[in-house]
């Protein structure tokens, strides 16, 4: 039999063993922004301590930081061989709104081949996975074709405010030659993908101030600033009517996509119309230029999150409002620096202000973009795991969205990271009725597995 073959007759011997301890794991209800979760988070650590103890993983410790415990554990016994470092995170968002759900978050359930609970797909069902393709190698084969390094973090879901600090002060621990993340997801059911870059984020909220309270419309109007007119002049400034960016030097430093890359979204053969009438659009709109899927993938945004002042109630109410606000959060790619961006943001906001205003701009939090080279050997040999187990060629993705930790691993330890995730889109992570295809469970232990014969076997 192959290796391949010998896990895969393991992993069926014992799905229905895994799938309980899984649902062991998904009762502890761990949500991190909570604090009357805090004892729930300590437990869902020690949890997966105790699981990597079972595995004969070595030196594991459930580190304190100034927030919720880093779990980590080695095993370093592969001599010669490269070191793979796996990420995680045990945290889950909330469950509201409660009356949403089909059957209790936190006491899993499985319907139509698919397990529904809180963190069953997002992120405790994909941490899982490593640890049973770990099991099982040790199971099947008394060793490990790699070593192993494990970090696994309880504040994802509220941006990871302590790891960074964490990573840079056990950066000798914790060095290897990749990190792998499995908290992405396939390209589409059946179709897999490998996420080799992530969009960065940053943002301001702009505050606009006319005079010092609300005016009566009559007696001051066409003589004051209006707040709202005022904010509604710097935002219209911010895009033309093609959809690109005004605010001076905001592209400069974007990464250009490869003709590669551009060839490689080209063959996916993204439906658009079917996009539109999924999400009930008349018409897609965006940078001129590019595909859909370049603009969301690999193209910088600016767009306006919310905006606020005057008055909303029933009925018209004739004042000037004295101030308006607004939110704006932009996305941004390789090799755009999150603070560069605020400071053009500021500049661009100064140079376009009204008269008769004073306009005040506070920072969001920021997450620098990520990429690993798309033909870097990592992520082809990633592509060659999917490929064996799907039986469908791999789509090699960005992603749209942000990993702000992704970033602060690139950053601090200097390693290609590799995203190979199995959830879908579909599956309402952050919403009611979370749940995990377990197709896509059990196709991807064996894909994990897989790949890690695939790294042992590289040159790089």
């Amino acid at each position: 039999m192959s290796q391949l073959q010998i896990l895969d007759a393991y992993f069926a011997e014992n799905r229905e063993k895994h799938l309980e301890e899984l649902s062991e794991f998904l009762r502890i209800p761990s949500i991190s922004s909570l604090s009357e979760h805090k004892q729930n988070i300590q437990t869902a650590a020690e949890w997966l301590a105790d699981e990597l103890r079972e595995l004969n993983i070595e030196n594991v410790s459930v580190d304190q930081t100034a927030g919720h415990p880093v779990v980590y554990g080695e095993w370093l016994h592969a001599e010669g061989k490269p070191t793979i470092l796996f990420y995680g995170h045990y945290d889950v968002q909330p469950v509201d709104p409660l009356h949403l759900w089909e059957s209790e978050p936190f006491n899993p359930v499985i319907r139509d081949n698919k397990l529904f609970a809180r963190g069953a797909s997002d992120d405790k069902g994909q941490v899982f996975m490593h640890l049973k393709m770990i099991e099982a190698l040790f199971a099947t084969e008394g060793t490990l074709p790699v070593n192993v390094k494990f970090i696994y973090e309880g504040e994802e879901e509220i941006g990871s405010p302590n790891l960074p600090a964490y990573v840079e002060e056990h950066k000798t621990k914790l060095a290897a030659d990749l990190i792998l993340i499995s908290d992405t997801g396939l390209y589409a059911p059946g179709k897999p993908a490998v996420c080799y870059g992530l969009r960065g984020l940053t943002g301001v909220q702009i505050d606009v101030r006319g005079a010092k309270g609300d005016l009566h419309s009559g007696l001051y109007g066409g003589g004051v600033q209006n707040a709202i007119h005022a904010l509604a002049d710097i935002l219209a400034s911010f895009r033309d009517e093609h959809g690109t960016i005004q605010v001076e030097g905001f592209y400069d430093k974007v990464l250009p996509l490869s003709e590669e890359e551009r060839q490689a979204y080209r063959e996916l053969n993204f439906d658009e119309a079917a996009l539109k009438q999924e999400i009930e659009v008349i018409e897609l709109f965006g940078e001129e230029g590019f595909s859909y899927l370049e603009q969301t993938w690999a193209r910088p945004t600016l767009e306006i999150n919310g905006v606020f002042g005057g008055f909303s109630g029933e009925g018209i109410k004739t004042v000037l409002p004295a101030e308006a606000g607004a939110k704006i959060t932009c996305r941004l790619v390789p090799d755009q620096d999150p603070n560069e961006i605020v400071e053009l943001l500021k500049a661009h906001i100064d140079k376009h202000k009204p008269k008769g205003v004073e306009v005040t701009v506070s920072e969001f939090d920021k997450g620098a973009p990520f990429l690993t080279p798309f033909d870097h050997p990592l992520i082809q040999a990633a592509g060659r795991s999917y490929e064996r187990i799907y039986n469908v060629p791999t789509a090699f993705t960005r992603g749209g969205g942000s990993i702000p930790i992704v970033a602060a691993f690139d950053e601090i330890l200097s390693l290609p990271v590799v995203l190979m995730g199995f959830g879908l889109n579909s599956e309402n992570f952050h919403a009611p009725n979370e749940h995990f295809h377990l197709e896509n469970f059990d196709k991807g232990l064996r894909v994990l597995g897989d790949y890690l014969y695939e790294v042992s076997n590289l040159k790089f």
